[in-house]
């Protein structure tokens, strides 16, 4: 697995570096040896932030934790990246590696089903992004579907954890 570690508003120790290589190492038994692994830090006044992008054969996993030391905050980042992949296991079938599916799967819990519990159909309003903004605080959402009206392309904003929004771009 290729891993990139990056600093947001600190500096990597190589010690930390060497801790995420070898923790995330144990994951290799997951992914295929192209699996690439982007792990950032960023340091700010309530805590360290630890997140981890982990792609392999067209999948993403990622995981975020905080906690008062990046190390702890990468050991949490891991163990939730681990039980991620295991609990999905058999939703991944092959783009998982034969080894682990043939790890035991730990204490037999119920198989969940993604039940869908409601369909809503909408017209999809041709906008900018700041009217989807504006029109996602309006109603109250986390998120708001609209078609760009500069690109002609569905996208999607959304409210981050801390407040700010993200817009989601469908790649060509």
């Amino acid at each position: 697995m290729k891993i990139t570690c990056t600093g947001r508003k600190v500096t990597l120790k190589p010690d930390f570096i060497a801790r995420a290589e070898k923790r995330l190492g144990k994951l290799d038994k997951f992914f295929s040896p192209d699996a690439a692994a982007k792990v950032t830090v960023t340091v700010e006044k309530s805590g360290q932030t630890v997140e981890i992008m982990l792609r392999d054969k067209g999948f993403a996993v990622r995981a975020e934790k905080m906690a008062p030391r990046m190390e702890d905050a990468l050991d949490d980042a891991v163990e939730l990246l681990e039980r991620r992949v295991i609990k999905n296991r058999k939703r991944l079938g092959d783009r998982l590696t034969k080894a682990a599916a043939e790890l035991p799967t730990p204490a037999p819990a119920e198989e969940e089903g993604y039940e869908i519990i409601r369909e809503k159909h909408f017209s999809v309003k041709p906008c900018t992004v700041e009217e989807a903004i504006l029109q996602m605080d309006l109603l109250g959402h986390s998120f708001y579907l609209f078609r760009n009206v500069d690109t002609g392309e569905i996208e999607a904003v959304y409210r981050r954890a801390h407040g700010s929004y993200g817009l989601l771009v469908p790649e060509p």
